[in-house]
């Protein structure tokens, strides 16, 4: 995407990125999330009525695409998976992961996701 319509994009997709970003337990904020795309650490897929927001994690065994953020109507983000999926095995990535919800579960296993564990966090004070 040329620069100018990737901040459109971005400015677009904002309520649906700051609504997940509040399931994030405070680890970024949107800023946080327009350095990553402008940077292309991370990367952002645009949808009429939805977006998601991914990263490559390179593991000592293992690249996997990380989707990171989604946002939006679930219809949307769940007809972006075959191009997702076509894009992280152009890049190397031999796995997706996502972090999200129980919700998630449900309609991501048609798909072909299955759960592999739940995320806890605790403050430290």
């Amino acid at each position: 995407m040329a620069k100018d319509i990737v901040v459109n994009e971005i400015e677009r997709c904002r309520p649906w990125i700051e609504a997940a970003l509040k399931y994030t337990g405070g680890t970024h904020e949107f800023e946080d999330i327009v350095d990553g795309i402008r940077s292309s650490r991370m990367q952002l897929w645009p949808s009429e009525r939805g977006c998601i927001v991914t990263e490559i994690v390179i593991y000592p065994r293992k690249k996997v695409l990380n989707i990171f953020l989604a946002g939006g109507e679930l219809d949307q983000i769940l007809d972006m998976n075959d191009d997702v999926k076509i894009w992280a095995k152009s890049h190397g990535c031999e796995a997706a992961t996502m972090s999200g919800r129980l919700g998630w579960k449900k309609p991501l296993e048609p798909q072909g996701w299955k759960l592999l564990y739940a995320n806890f966090q605790k403050e430290i004070d």
